[in-house]
């Protein structure tokens, strides 16, 4: 079994093409695991329960959540498909962090992090976290989020399930980088 492929292959379905296994997720990004599963199959990724199940378990980063009951499954975060976070606002760290290449430094430190194509801008409550995702895109830096000024100033931020933080946006005033 390549954990790492399955991974990739769940993380694709579930957080941007969902279609690509003829599944519909339904408005909080949830799918029933039977679906992915039948679905898995017949786009020629087929896995089974067990395998599902010990991929889920065994996610460095925490990508997927099983519902309580044990018969959804969905992105813990990341989507880039439409659909309406369930989480709750939740007061952030005085600081975060968020790793990124040194060539996108001057454009993130005029315009901000924006989250792109995702819904979210994923930032990271520890620096070693940050320069590993820093890190896949080139050259890493850090930046320095005020997350708390942010906050006090009114932007919201979530926790997804597998403790990565989630806001809309973060402007440029709240950055700093140690460069």
């Amino acid at each position: 079994m390549d954990v790492k492929k399955i991974s990739k292959r769940l993380s694709y379905v579930l957080r941007h093409a969902p279609e690509k296994a003829n599944l519909t997720l339904d408005i909080g990004g949830w799918v029933q695991i039977s679906d992915l599963l039948k679905g898995l199959k017949e786009s020629g990724g087929a896995i089974s329960r067990d395998q599902l199940d010990y991929v889920v378990a065994n996610n460095d980063k925490k990508r997927f959540t099983i519902s309580d009951d044990g018969l959804k499954i969905r992105a813990a975060q990341g989507h880039s498909v439409k659909i309406v976070n369930d989480l709750m606002p939740i007061t952030p760290p005085e600081k975060l962090y968020h790793g990124t290449a040194t060539r996108f430094l001057d454009k993130i430190l005029a315009d901000g992090l924006k989250p792109m194509s995702r819904q979210h801008v994923h930032l990271s409550a520890d620096i070693e976290t940050a320069v590993k995702v820093g890190q896949r895109h080139g050259k890493p830096i850090i930046l320095n989020i005020a997350s708390a000024q942010m906050a006090a100033d009114g932007h919201k931020f979530y926790q997804a399930d597998n403790g990565v933080w989630l806001t809309g946006a973060v402007p440029p005033q709240y950055l700093s980088s140690s460069r």
